[in-house]
């Protein structure tokens, strides 16, 4: 067998950041469900299997402590490389599989190992490997994140996986590309559906499946769907695998999981709470919610903590609104439909974290173009918990956290680092973001700038980048910047697209990029400059 043992090699896979990487929001997890997990100071941090790099990269440069990851390929390798010399983050990389790098014998203790998407896409004998070495170098009290594609979600889509594979090894021409053959192996599902094959009339998900699929990016596709291993797995069987690396089962990572009035209606809680035994619990939850992916977090020797313990740590806890508090929905879609988030309590809570949150100052960089601010201080649970009860006495220390909960768990809040860890992160997260940026001349890909106030990724789409590069360049003026990015976009032969047309009219294209700017400019820009995020042109 080659040197990729069957996982997809022959294109790279998506820039994208996955922010229940950040080791953070791990720990809050664990603690949300009354576990003792504060990675210890210095933080040793591996990845393994990370893709184009990105989200090791943004923890690497935005908190303190040692990070490693590991890849098979080496264009991935080569990329998380240079972003990580880029930010003179220290992190370090390896192009190996995981059978030689577990080999090694140079390798430390970690406090955090994390699995994303790499699980339900290797091989038995890889899997054995990960867990041997998991039992061998992750600490007393260490943290497994590992994600995977879950039973019972993916029954009915089994057969579908199947047929898609079968057509492109075996009913298409060696010569031709992976994409290629992934576009003949979806058309060649639809005309099966066309067909009116009973398979997709017994199984009406399935066709919404396809549906979705011939949409999606195609090198996404080929590493979720076309590797020659793929295996879905049930809650207990990862359970037992994790088991023997001597793990403990904590929590979901995902914080939305925590919170069974929006997973699950009346009975079904009725029924969960009726089984401790984790196993049962989270198999029962799994058929309850029908679970397609699991994100699950495993602990080297768990302590539960006392309700007094647990309250004491979520207090010392700082709280960053990621997202402007006027931008918030406070309407919820879940598998239940959709469900009213309570407003009496929600905007009070929101209200609270951004009063208590403090102005930037304003710093000078040397030979920079502009002025830059720099990390706001953001309060911490107990300072937002007074704050709330002097405003609203009827609201409750649990309401508060579940609210903390909901948030992170929707993506408009994050946990946020002291300013001390702020300015020690900063220059890592500007070098690593104008390298970053600096792509955005060609591509949206890199999607996400790193914010050392959370120790994560912020979203900043790729002209909003642009916008940010301008404004260090000295373009204040809207007008300025949007003339900044069409010129980018012409160099490139680029046109902004609307409704899957190109727009040809310049003054147009032109009129649009600068409401855009106004936009970001009146909204989201004050909140990254808070957040730390920021663009750094040398003059």
């Amino acid at each position: 067998m080659s040197w990729a043992s069957g996982y997809v090699s022959e294109i790279d896979y998506t820039h994208g950041y996955y922010r229940e990487l950040n080791p953070l929001l791990m720990g809050f997890a664990a603690l949300h469900a009354g576990l003792n997990q504060t990675p210890p100071k210095p933080l040793r941090y591996l990845e393994l299997g990370f893709g184009q790099g990105l989200s090791v990269n943004i923890h690497a440069a935005a908190l303190e402590g040692e990070f490693w990851g590991v890849d098979l390929n080496p264009s991935h390798v080569g990329l998380a490389r240079e972003m990580a010399q880029a930010s003179g983050s220290g992190l370090q990389v390896f192009d190996a599989s995981f059978e030689e790098f577990a080999s090694r014998t140079d390798l430390p203790s970690f406090q955090v190992i994390a699995l994303h998407g790499v699980w339900s896409w290797i091989s038995a004998m890889n899997r054995e490997v990960l867990v041997a070495f998991i039992r061998k170098h992750l600490d007393t009290g260490g943290l497994v994140y590992v994600s995977y594609n879950a039973m019972p979600g993916w029954t009915s889509a089994l057969p579908l996986r199947e047929l898609l594979t079968l057509h492109a090894t075996s009913a298409q021409g060696e010569m031709l590309g992976l994409i290629d053959r992934i576009d003949g192996s979806l058309a060649f599902a639809q005309e099966l559906l066309d067909a009116e094959a009973l398979y997709f009339k017994a199984n009406p998900a399935v066709t919404e499946r396809l549906k979705k699929l011939q949409g999606q990016n195609r090198h996404y596709l080929a590493h979720e769907y076309f590797n020659a291993d793929w295996k879905p797995m049930s809650f207990a069987e990862v359970h037992a695998a994790m088991s023997e690396a001597k793990l403990s089962f904590a929590a979901p990572s995902g914080l939305l999981d925590h919170i069974e009035a929006i997973q699950m209606n009346q009975q079904g809680r009725e029924l969960l709470a009726k089984y401790k035994h984790p196993v049962m619990r989270e198999s029962i939850r799994d058929y309850l919610t029908n679970q397609q992916f699991r994100r699950d977090l495993y602990i080297r020797g768990p302590r539960r903590l006392s309700l007094m313990e647990r309250l004491a740590e979520i207090r010392a806890l700082r709280l960053a609104l990621v997202t402007a508090p006027e931008t918030i929905n406070f309407k919820l879609k879940t598998p239940l439909g959709e469900v009213d988030l309570n407003r009496s309590i929600y905007e009070v809570f929101i209200s609270a974290i951004k009063k208590l949150t403090t102005h930037q100052t304003i710093e000078q960089m040397p030979n920079a173009a502009v002025e830059l601010t720099a990390c706001a201080s953001f309060p911490s649970f107990a300072e937002v918990e007074a704050a709330v009860k002097a405003d609203a006495p009827s609201i409750t220390t649990e309401q508060m956290i579940q609210a903390t909960a909901m948030l992170i768990g929707l993506g408009h809040l994050s946990l946020a680092q002291s300013p001390s860890a702020c300015r020690q992160a900063q220059l890592r997260c500007d070098r690593l973001n104008q390298w970053i940026v600096r792509k955005a001349f060609d591509s949206g890909d890199l999607g996400h700038l790193a914010s050392p106030a959370t120790g994560g990724g912020v979203a900043v789409g790729r002209f909003e980048q642009l916008f940010m590069l301008a404004s260090a360049k000295g373009m204040t003026q809207t007008h300025e910047q949007a003339n900044f990015v069409w010129q980018v976009m012409q160099a490139r032969g680029q046109r902004l697209v609307r409704e899957g047309q190109a727009i040809e009219n310049d003054q147009e294209t032109l009129k649009l990029l600068e409401n855009q700017s106004e936009v970001f400019r009146q909204g989201k820009l004050g909140l990254l400059s808070q957040l730390g995020v920021r663009v750094c042109e040398p003059a």
